[in-house]
């Protein structure tokens, strides 16, 4: 299955691609997750409000690149709403971990100079993704796990919380629920109903960055971690490809390098964003994975590949698109 928001972008995209215009134009992508969000699974008022929290999350990153500031900035400032917004599973309203404890993840990359950070296992950060960041910028590393990941934060002056913060009773529930499943050979939450969140970005500079958010799966065990933090799996940026931030069945991320795969096709190949995404959205498929991905090129055309009903997804550009959709039949 594969999905865009519509033939309005592709001539867009045409007319952008060309001139000292296309270097002005931004472009910002954003994702809530992937999963089994068909029409009729979900309530009116949680339709509402994961559209409102979509909305919001583009707003914020939209603000950034409209004022001509960096890809960077646009979409940290876009997944900490997503982040705080209990209705998406990263930071407050994150999943829990068998043991019942929200362990978070993170990461984000510069397109500029392929610079990135990544946090696992954060308990007590408000916002993972600025922690990610953190890492990026302070310290001589790429990747740092709890407590130590906590403990670099704190000492770097980022918000710290009770664990109790990141916790909701529909998490909870969804645990309790999962582990009477396990009783009947179930395994995780295998719908993924509320995914990772993520952004790329395209500023008017032409760098390009992505960033990614998650609780993981809920249920997950032994210090799992997914492919939200693996630089080159659920997240990469490079100025001479594309940004991209996936959502998913982590582990069949992990093992074809999603990320740095479409990357490598757009830089290597020549493929658009489109196709490069969906090519390797069918290697995830045909491996047995399930999932989405969200890509920015360098000229500012973008995708939505996933091969789930639905993706809680938007798009925001400075050609006047502002629209966030959820089923796989919206255009």
């Amino acid at each position: 299955m594969r999905r865009s928001l519509g033939i309005a972008a592709t001539f867009a995209a045409v007319f952008l691609s060309s001139g000292a215009f296309a270097m002005q134009n931004w472009t910002l992508v954003i994702h809530g997750g992937a999963g089994a969000m068909a029409r009729g699974t979900m309530t009116p008022e949680r339709d509402a409000a994961q559209r409102a929290g979509l909305a919001a999350a583009l707003e914020a990153g939209k603000a950034v690149l409209a004022s001509g500031g960096a890809a960077l900035d646009a979409v940290e400032a876009a997944v900490k709403v997503l982040e705080d917004n209990p209705g998406f599973n990263a930071g407050r309203g994150a999943v829990f971990t068998y043991e019942g404890v929200n362990e978070l993840d993170a990461a984000i990359m510069d397109g500029r100079n392929r610079a990135a950070g990544a946090v696992t296992g954060l308990t007590r950060t408000r916002n993972p993704i600025s922690a990610a960041r953190a890492v990026m910028e302070k310290s001589p590393h790429v990747m740092l796990q709890a407590p130590g990941a906590d403990r670099f934060a704190r000492e770097r002056g980022l918000d710290q919380v009770d664990p109790s913060y990141f916790r909701t009773e529909e998490r909870w529930q969804q645990l309790q629920t999962m582990k009477e499943n396990t009783k009947t050979g179930a395994v995780f939450d295998a719908d993924m109903k509320y995914g990772t969140v993520g952004a790329a970005a395209k500023d008017m500079h032409g760098n390009l960055a992505a960033a990614t958010s998650t609780g993981g799966l809920t249920g997950k065990r032994w210090g799992r971690v997914g492919d939200s933090p693996v630089i080159g799996a659920g997240t990469y940026a490079d100025n001479r490809g594309c940004a991209v931030s996936a959502t998913g069945s982590g582990e069949f991320y992990i093992r074809i390098g999603v990320a740095h795969e479409i990357c490598a096709r757009m830089r290597f190949g020549k493929e658009d964003a489109q196709t490069a995404t969906d090519a390797v959205q069918d290697e995830v498929k045909a491996l047995g994975g399930a999932g989405g991905v969200i890509a920015v090129a360098p000229d500012g055309t973008s995708a939505f590949s996933f091969n789930t009903p639905g993706m809680y997804r938007g798009r925001a550009t400075s050609g006047g698109d502002f629209a966030v959709h959820i089923y796989g039949d919206e255009e």
